[in-house]
């Protein structure tokens, strides 16, 4: 069955995502952590990097979270507001002048190189997003009043803490019910907490659910499908062993309309095979295989497939061109650092199309 997402004229946004932004601190090019001498700054979060990459791309978006009053909280304000991403329905909370109440979370990210693996560092307890409860949002305001034609959210915000959890339960109810699609990407993080936590939490959201995103680790920590034949070091992922497992998927929740996925081969730390499958209205459709894609960076890849996957159900492309659309942007997210969206619509849709990199003078 088709998804059945409302006119563009009947709602004042596209989009709305619910979710952490945090400031990652990165070493400059493949430094380490503890002997960097500076750090560069960026604003990224799951959740938050759809919103901001379908701004860029032309879309209306909106991004829900709970931020400090403080220079820090304006990094991140300073940084939506770029994008032209609407950040009004965001809870602003005050600064204690320590953080004990409420904090913006970091994270420490190494880009890795070679045998080298990228690794994040955490520092994000007691945030002010975590902290995030029920009732503090008027949602029936935002997707009966306002207009949302989609709305997106994930694993890794649902995780940091049992009042996330309920406000996840909490949005994607109202959404559902005012004929919003909903969207969530299970973004397993271990750091943040246990399979089987996961597993019977996300149960729970599963009902609301229309379109379902994740990696092979996600399905199978998340959702307690896993897929057999997987290499343990992901250098080979076989196609057919994904499709029965999305297969599994949708028997199992017939009402789920789209899952799709993202396929990385890691060769290297700099160099993976790259590509996604989507399911939809009963067919599986491959996106381009993109081999050896050079990579600077990526974080937030997986990322640039959703946005640029979500982009094209907004836009009534064919179910070829969405996924394919999906992949060569979360191709191109990857060549440029930090975890959010520096692309251009005229360069997705150049190298969607099979475009070179040729230098454009």
């Amino acid at each position: 069955m088709p998804l059945k997402i409302k006119p563009k004229e009947a709602c004042e946004l596209d989009l709305i995502s619910l979710g952490e932004c945090m400031i990652r601190l990165s070493p400059p090019g493949h430094q380490r952590i503890e002997l960097t001498p500076y750090f560069e700054a960026w604003a990224g979060g799951g959740e938050y990097n759809v919103a901001y990459a379908l701004s860029r791309l032309g879309l209306r978006t909106g991004w829900v979270s709970r931020l400090v009053d403080n220079p820090l909280g304006w990094f991140i304000r300073n940084h939506a507001r770029a994008s032209g991403m609407d950040i009004s329905e965001v809870v602003w909370v005050p600064y204690d002048g320590v953080g004990k109440r409420d904090r913006i979370g970091l994270n420490f990210t190494e880009v890795g190189i070679g045998v080298r693996a990228s690794v994040t560092m955490y520092d994000r307890g007691h945030s002010a997003a975590a902290h995030m409860k029920p009732g503090e949002v008027d949602w029936e305001r935002i997707f009966v009043e306002r207009g949302v034609r989609w709305f997106h959210t994930g694993g890794i915000f649902t995780a940091l803490s049992e009042t996330t959890a309920q406000v996840v339960k909490e949005a994607m109810e109202a959404a559902h019910k005012a004929g919003t699609v909903v969207s969530y990407d299970l973004n397993f993080r271990s750091k943040l907490w246990t399979s089987e936590q996961a597993i019977a939490t996300t149960k729970e959201l599963v009902p609301y659910i229309s379109v379902l995103i994740g990696n092979e680790e996600d399905f199978q920590k998340v959702l307690g499908f896993e897929v057999e034949g997987v290499d343990e070091n992901l250098k080979q992922l076989p196609i057919e062993a994904y499709k029965k497992m999305v297969k599994r998927v949708v028997e199992t929740y017939p009402h789920i309309q789209v899952v799709a996925t993202t396929l990385r081969e890691v060769l290297s730390g700099l160099l993976n095979n790259w590509s996604a499958i989507m399911y939809y209205d009963g067919q599986f459709y491959e996106s381009v295989r993109f081999e050896k894609l050079e990579i600077e960076d990526r974080v937030g890849g997986g990322d640039g497939f959703c946005s640029g996957m979500i982009y094209g159900f907004l836009n009534n492309m064919p179910p070829q061109d969405i996924v394919n659309f999906g992949a060569a942007h979360g191709a191109l997210l990857q060549s440029t650092r930090g975890d959010t969206s520096m692309v251009t619509l005229d360069e997705v849709k150049h190298v969607m199309k099979g475009g070179s990199a040729r230098i454009k003078r």
